[in-house]
């Protein structure tokens, strides 16, 4: 594990950033660590970046203190964080590729252009990232501000617990956490639960347009521009689609897509414990976890099926076959 106290000690600017359009994880992981900076180092320059944050996190310490446009400012040092590659960054790429140091907190394993190793704190069984940045602070400058935060962060990697991801470590730190003081069930409801009555009439859409393939064991769906200008709605809206349809009972794999501004096309990809969704993703140019991932292709919603179907039924094929070896 690093030591953050050594690796900043001689700094006296610091930026904080996470991937573009960041979930639950990357706003808690980066608010928290940025909010004990500003406390553990109140004569150091502590700043946030994040492009297109979702207002549904507004709730949390220090989210009106964020930036939303990158610098031309050069820092002592950048801190990345629940990002995976550097280009995930958008154009806050250029202050990291500016910055004098570099320090990298993942859960995530392609870093490799983020930090050096001896900078780095990159644990991909971890459950999220704001598990990692509750081991590297210091316990002693916790508050509720933090801990809010962390809660956060963790929640949404975690699915509230639910995901596979969550382990004894997680559910002791919450518990932790939560000894802080703030309303957890408050904040369960709405980080994760709480939705707006358009983002209800998308997902209604999109469970009503969805298919199941494969022997019922995957479910599609996908949502056009076309639908997100009627709804006046905009890929925020989208949060959560993909882990409700995960739960149709009998389904392995949920694939959701929509259709970017430009014609590209979105996918969101979700498993149980039958296959590995992050291969499938790394395959075809994106990334994530064994259990979350995504991805951006082009082309027509049919050839971003076949393909994402294709590799599907490789790891079922390739399970099968494990399978029948071991019973000779």
């Amino acid at each position: 594990m690093i030591d953050l106290n050594e690796l900043l000690k001689d700094k006296g600017s610091i930026a904080i950033s996470a991937h573009i359009r960041p979930d639950g994880d990357a706003l808690g992981s980066t608010l928290a660590l940025c909010n004990y900076l500003k406390k553990r180092y109140p004569d150091k320059t502590t700043d946030l970046y994040l492009l297109d944050p979702n207002p549904v996190f507004s709730f949390l310490p220090g989210y009106d203190d964020i930036r939303t446009a990158p610098s031309d400012e050069v820092y002592d040092v950048f801190i990345a964080l629940d990002l995976g590659d550097a280009d995930r960054l958008g154009k806050n790429r250029k202050m990291l590729d500016a910055a004098h140091d570099r320090i990298c907190i993942d859960h995530h394993l392609n870093y490799t252009n983020l930090a050096t190793e001896d900078h780095s704190y990159v644990i991909p069984e971890a459950s999220s990232t704001a598990e990692l940045v509750y081991d590297v602070i210091d316990k002693d400058a916790m508050d509720d501000a933090i801990a809010v935060c962390i809660y956060t962060g963790i929640i949404c990697d975690t699915g509230v617990f639910q995901f596979s991801c969550t382990s004894q470590k997680t559910m002791e730190i919450a518990g932790k956490l939560m000894t802080y003081g703030f309303d957890h069930t408050k904040v369960i409801g709405m980080a994760f639960y709480e939705k707006t009555y358009r983002q209800n009439l998308l997902l209604g859409r999109a469970l009503m347009e969805s298919i199941l393939l494969m022997d019922r064991k995957v479910i599609v769906s996908y949502i056009t521009q076309k639908t997100l200008r009627f709804y006046e709605a905009d890929s925020k809206d989208l949060e959560g689609v993909v882990n409700q349809m995960l739960y149709t009972k009998g389904v392995d794999v949920a694939i959701f897509m929509y259709e970017t501004t430009t014609g590209e096309i979105k996918v969101s990809l979700r498993s149980n414990e039958h296959v590995n969704v992050a291969e499938i993703a790394a395959k075809l140019g994106g990334g994530g976890h064994d259990r979350a991932a995504g991805l951006t292709l082009s082309g027509s919603f049919y050839d971003v099926v076949n393909n994402i179907t294709a590799e599907i039924e490789a790891q079922y094929r390739a399970t099968e076959e494990e399978d029948t070896s071991s019973k000779k």
